[in-house]
Parts: C-alpha cells; structure tokens; sequence
C-alpha cells in the first residue's frame, strides 16, 4: 500500500432527491471531487440490503445488494419507469435524513412497476442469473418467502419451508415466479449499477474500500439456506450470540444478536462459505475492511436468551487457519483488518501473522473511554501518532464514533487538556480549532493511508454521527448536503493530501 489518503462515506450518505444516497450522478460527482481533492480512496460501508434497524452490518443476505441504493433515474430512461410515477413519489421531508419507513413503502411499490416492464429474454439479464445463481436463487426464494409471511422471520415460517424440505420449495417457486423473479431483477440492476460506478472511479484513479461485517444477521438467506455454519437448533433459534462485554461506552456491553460461527463445520469444507464471500466481495471493492477482526482470534459469546452482554466469555476462533485458506484459495488479498477494542499479544499476533494493515482511531488517543486502551500509559497508547507504525490505516474516527467536535466535546477537561498539549496550542484555543489540527495529525503520520469522515472535514458536531453502537431509532440518516461538497473544500484536503506526501 502507497502513501495515500481518502474519504470515508456510506453510499447512503450521498445527496439526492430520492430519500437516500444511491448510485445517481451524485455518486457519480463524488468521485469527481475526490479526484479534484487528490483523494485516491473512497471507503464506504456495506452495500447489503438492510433488515430491521437499518444497520449495514445486519443484512438479509451477505452476497446480495440494497435495493435502495438503484438509480430510479437509470430505469427511467430504460424505460422501466416514467417522470410522472418519479414525481409522484412522496416528498423528502429532511434533506439531512434518511426516512426509512417512507423508502420502504414507496421504493418497492416503484421498483415493481419497473419489473413488470422488464424484458424478461435480456440476454444480459439471463447471464446475470446463471453466473449468480449459487447464491441468487436462495436469496430470492428466502425474500419471496418472507413476503408472502407477513415479513416474519424464518423461524416462524411453515416448518416444511423453514426446513427447506425440497417438495415445499418446489411447490412454493412454482406458485410464486414472479415474485421470486421480482427479487432477481432488483439484484441484477443493482451489480449492473455498482459496476458501472466502480469502472468510473477506478478509472479516475480512485479505488474502493468496501467494508464487511464478520457475522451475518440471524434472519437471513446465509442462515436459512446454510444451518450447519452458525450456533443454531434445529428450528433455527440461535443458541449464542455475539456482542461485546461491557467498556466506557457500554456499561452493559454491546449485543448485537449475530450468530456465531460453527467454525469447526467451516474448516471441514476448507472454510469454502468464507471463500466465496471473500471471493464476491473481492469483485465488489478494491480493498477489503473486515469488521471486528479479532473475532477471527476469540469472538464473545452471549447466551441467546440474554438481554445484556454481561454475561458473556470469549472462545476460540479460527485464527490464522481462515487466512491461510483464503490465500490457497483465492491467492493475495488486499484485506484490512479492523482489529480495534479489546486488543490482546494474540490478536496483534494474528494481525502481524497476515501481514494485514491494521487500524488506528486518533480519538482513542486521548479518550480513557475505549476498551483498546484500558490500564495504558498515556505514552504507551498505540493510538497516538508517534507510535503508528506504516503498515496502518490512520483515521480520526469511524461511523462508530462521534464525529471529531462532537468527540471533543464529549470527553473530559482532562482529555481536552491533553489534546491542546499535544498539538502544542494554548489551553484557551476553542475546541471547534482543534478539528482541523487533529486532522492534520492523522496525514502527517506514517500510516501509508489515512482515511477521514466526510463529516470531520466539514467540521460537523454529533447531530451528523452515523451511529452511535447500542442505540436504535437514528442510526444510519445522515446525508451530505451537495453544496456542500464545492471547490473551496477539494481544495483544502488538496492542499492537505499534498503537504504531506499522499498525493
């Protein structure tokens, strides 16, 4: 990896006139000032199609693609679509937020009218579902399933369906092509899409940072169709979930409600599942970001039926075993590894053993809150600047932290005091100046990459967080405004990217 620099901004993010971000001209002029700012990345988060909560990292399915993010404007002038149902749609009340529950009763009212236009004998249609089929067809059939079942969880389905008995199946696909077919083409237009925004950015010298969850979402097409890969009975009921224990952030840790891995039925089948995810994704991004890396060394386990993680232990996980397999399989990956909470000699050892670029969050730095940190000397913080290390990828936070004012706003007068120490700058200097030195920090480090939230550059406080672990209800909405995305700032993180060797 060069010396390089990027930004970091979800898909949804992205201005537009539709409710959320998408693969519009919008997507299409952010490459375009990335280019102008002498980024070479744009990282994004996972493109999956979201399930309850709206989270990225909880999908109905780990190789599909969100629905969402389709330009309605492309399909007009396929003609699968008019101006008039375009103008029909309902209004964006806030241009800043994404209103979930509006885009899900009025996009896929849209996107079906847009099917029923289809040519259904596109030979570019059909090649899509033969090459796609391994994991096309299950994904269509779980979503046709859930609709037809009130969109209730797989658990909960007629027990013939849920069990995949082969009759049941049969008769349902036969029942129901076009809604089975409506899920295919809502996929096909989604890669066609992607694929042509990707070409475009790498073709303007800007490559992709994908990012993708370590565990699936216990309702989902990976769960149904392949049981015998996570902690779960035979109705499909988990048996333990994953989280993490409690820290300075949560007092009662986190519980996210993933499955867990049977990582011994992975390494018999010489963790094909895991090959092939990679494998997709691969085609997807230019550089991969796994999250929750050291899940891979030890993984948190909570009892399924409790309602905290206070209770949970960690256990073994495949280690360097998955990597090694990965690499017979599918040869040099461009992985980095999100290695960030908990830190152990083991987990450090995994990350050095695959060679991997690992994280470092500037705002653990100074923040006594994070579990990465807890009992470290404030000199010995692997998170400060003087101890980076090359192989790293530098950020001033992730969209699991508050955005750089609202951090700094958040943590002690002791940890403000330190912050101005450290940068050199009189304890009187506001917190609102410190953003842009601390941002100058993270470039002028070793890290050969340093990534910035779109939202630190703008200098925007917790109102513009993508979200905060734990909480529901308004995760996941903020949007840039596209005015604000002018030559005044390309210029600014131009001129920033250049004095320190990332362009």
């Amino acid at each position: 990896m060069k010396r390089k620099s990027g930004i970091l901004l979800p898909i949804f993010s992205l201005p537009g006139k539709y409710g959320i971000g998408g693969f519009t001209k919008e997507a299409y002029r952010f490459v375009d000032f990335l280019v102008k700012a002498g980024q070479s990345y744009w990282q994004i988060l996972p493109i999956g199609p979201t399930s309850y909560g709206d989270s990225p990292y909880q999908s109905f399915s780990t190789f599909a693609g969100n629905p969402y993010f389709i330009d309605l404007d492309e399909l007009k002038a396929q003609g699968l679509l008019t101006a008039r149902e375009l103008r029909e749609l309902p209004e964006v009340a806030k241009e800043h937020a994404i209103d979930y529950e509006m885009l899900y009763h009025s996009r896929y009212k849209l996107l079906k009218k847009a099917y029923r236009r289809r040519n259904p004998e596109d030979s570019e249609y059909r090649r899509f579902l033969d090459e796609n089929e391994d994991w096309l067809k299950d994904y269509a059939l779980f979503m046709a399933i859930k609709d037809a079942n009130g969109g209730v969880s797989f658990t909960r389905w007629d027990e013939r369906l849920r069990k995949r008995e082969a009759e049941a199946l049969r008769d349902f696909e036969a029942e129901h092509p076009e809604e089975i077919g409506f899920y295919c083409f809502l996929q096909y237009h989604f890669f066609r899409q992607w694929y042509q925004l990707k070409q475009y950015a790498n073709e303007h010298g800007i490559s992709i940072i994908g990012d993708i969850p370590i565990y699936v979402a216990a309702d989902s097409a990976d769960t149904w169709s392949r049981p015998e890969l996570f902690q779960m009975d035979e109705e499909g009921h988990l048996t333990a979930v994953a989280g993490c224990p409690p820290d300075g952030f949560a007092a009662k840790g986190q519980l996210w409600g993933n499955p867990l891995y049977r990582w011994e039925n992975h390494e018999k089948d010489h963790f094909s599942w895991w090959t092939e995810r990679i494998r997709a994704c691969s085609r997807l991004y230019d550089v991969i970001r796994i999250d929750h890396f050291r899940g891979f060394d030890q993984y948190y386990s909570i009892p399924a039926t409790d309602e905290t993680a206070e209770r949970g232990h960690w256990e073994d996980g495949p280690g360097i075993r998955l990597f090694e397999a990965l690499s017979e399989n599918l040869g040099e990956l461009d992985i980095i590894a999100e290695d960030l909470g908990y830190m152990t000699d083991s987990v450090r050892q995994l990350v050095r053993d695959t060679g991997f670029p690992n994280m470092k969050v500037l705002e653990f730095a100074f923040d006594g809150r994070d579990s990465s940190t807890a009992g470290v000397k404030e000199a010995e913080n692997e998170y400060l600047p003087f101890n980076y290390h090359q192989n790293c990828v530098a950020y001033t936070g992730t969209h699991d932290n508050e955005t750089l004012l609202g951090w700094l706003h958040s943590i002690s007068p002791a940890e403000q005091h330190y912050v101005k120490e450290y940068l050199g700058l009189p304890q009187r200097t506001a917190l609102g100046k410190l953003v842009d030195p601390l941002i100058r920090l993270v470039h002028s480090s070793v890290a050969d990459l340093a990534i910035i939230p779109l939202q630190d550059y703008l200098g925007l406080d917790n109102r513009a967080r993508t979200n905060r672990p734990s909480t529901i209800g308004t995760n996941w909405m903020w949007r840039v405004d596209k005015k604000d995305l002018n030559a005044s700032l390309a210029k600014r993180i131009r001129a920033l990217s250049g004095i320190y060797g990332r362009i």
